[in-house]
């Protein structure tokens, strides 16, 4: 979830370097919330939207191959058009990561009379340096063509170092440390991004905080999880107790055998 918020907040900070990698031009860009296409919370996660004065760029960052995704895009486009008939749209789905996965060559949504067409970026097979001639795209760099991810890093790095606004200098490190996670080592990353300035971005403070929460849910998750198999092993020792079988017992809880006999030998200890 990290690199949704964290591609969603570079593409609102530098719009003008996204629509000029994307659209040809640095034209001014207005987000637009999902609900203008009356999508779904639950559906919006990774749903980026954008409009200018005749488009509607729709763009879709995929750490993953997903199968669903021609059916999410041509979903999107039809929504886009009953909401912006007389705008063109524009739907991109950005790989991160590499992969061989056939899925990540999908570029059409085919039904019987029915063909919807979208455009796929793969980043491991773009050229790195367009991705080092503007600051918003400089976080994808080492995800790029490269056989040395960790030298184009040092390079993000050094031009980083000569952006004159702190602010932008601090969420771009951030950004950048967490995407280069998907190529590169941590203690590696850390040596070459200054560590000090991240912990200014507020971008780096909301996926620290995104994680505590995630961190927190998964622990809630875990412990319940834990609740229910004491509660169950409770449950067992009591059948044994009671002059249960093993075999019933098993039917009963779910315990396989070698648990069911585990609590035995524990209550003869």
């Amino acid at each position: 979830m990290s690199y949704d918020i964290l591609c969603r907040f570079l593409i609102d900070e530098f719009s003008r370097d996204f629509a000029t990698l994307l659209m040809g031009k640095p034209i001014d860009l207005t987000i637009l919330s999902p609900k203008e296409l009356s999508v779904e919370p639950i559906r919006a996660d990774s749903l980026i939207l954008f409009q200018s004065e005749d488009s509607v760029l729709h763009i879709e960052f995929q750490t993953d191959p997903d199968q669903e995704i021609p059916f999410r895009m041509a979903d999107y486009r039809l929504r886009g058009y009953r909401r912006f008939r007389d705008k063109d749209m524009r739907q991109v789905v950005i790989y991160l990561r590499k992969t061989n996965s056939p899925l990540v060559h999908q570029t059409e949504f085919i039904l019987p009379q029915m063909t919807h067409r979208f455009e796929v970026i793969r980043l491991w097979e773009q050229p790195t340096e367009l991705f080092l001639n503007a600051p918003g795209l400089l976080p994808f760099a080492a995800l790029t063509r490269t056989e040395n991810p960790e030298e184009v890093l040092t390079e993000v790095a050094q031009l980083i170092e000569r952006i004159d606004n702190r602010q932008q200098q601090a969420n771009l490190v951030a950004a950048s440390s967490v995407l280069a996670g998907l190529v590169l080592d941590r203690e590696l990353i850390n040596r070459i991004l200054r560590r000090d300035i991240m912990r200014e971005s507020p971008i780096y403070q909301d996926i620290l905080a995104e994680g505590r929460q995630e961190g927190r849910q998964e622990g809630r998750q875990e412990g319940r999880q834990e609740g229910r198999q004491e509660a169950i092993a409770k449950i067992a020792r009591n059948l044994l107790l009671s002059g249960m079988s093993v075999e019933q017992i098993i039917n009963v809880t779910g315990l396989t055998r070698e648990q069911v006999e585990q609590l035995t030998n524990h209550d003869t200890e």
